[in-house]
Order: structure tokens, then sequence, then C-alpha cells
């Protein structure tokens, strides 16, 4: 063996041996026609259930009275705004008997 024939089989190939034939194009087949969906049988009478009872309309709502609803709304606030004082003058009581237990 001689010193660089260990490295021969890396080479290139000094000419082509064989040129591949470029590969032939197939002929396209023509695409198959869609005929749609296949035909469905109809559905046999009274296939839905019957309806016995139809609902009446809805009544009309009794009108509303604006002014009042005005005025039970301002009562309703100020309710919860006398509770909410009430409860804070409360807390402000319990908050001075505490502190006062500590200081004294």
């Amino acid at each position: 063996m001689a010193l660089g024939d260990d490295d021969r089989q890396w080479r290139r190939p000094s000419a082509p041996e064989s040129v591949p034939a470029p590969p032939s194009v197939p002929t396209p087949q023509p695409a198959p026609e869609y005929a749609g969906p296949p035909r469905t049988t109809p559905p046999p009478p009274g296939w839905q259930p019957r309806r016995l009872v139809q609902v009446p309309p809805p009544r009309p709502l009794p009108p509303q009275d604006l002014d009042a609803l005005d005025a039970q709304e301002q009562q309703s606030r100020t309710v919860t705004y006398g509770v909410g004082m009430v409860a804070g003058a409360i807390l402000l009581i319990v908050l001075f008997i505490l502190c006062g237990r500590t200081v004294f």
C-alpha cells in the first residue's frame, strides 16, 4: 500500500461515469369529478313532537310613578346614612374606651 492510497476513496472521481437521465415527468391524471353528496331520504311525517301548549304573549307591565320612586330612593339613602353615622359613633366610643384603658 502506498502512502497516499488510503485517501483515494475520499477523492472526487475524475470523470462522471454515467449521468443519470432526468426523471420523466408523469402525465397528470384527470381529476375525478365530484358528483356532490349522496341524496338523503326525507324524514317520515310526524317526526317532530306534537306542540300542545302555545304560550300567550307577555302582559304589559304596570306604569311606573317616577316621582314616587325618587322619593323612596331619597328616604332609603337617608336611612343608610343614618345607620352608618350611628355605627361610626359606636365604633368611635369603643375606640375611646380601649385607648383610655391603655393610657390610664
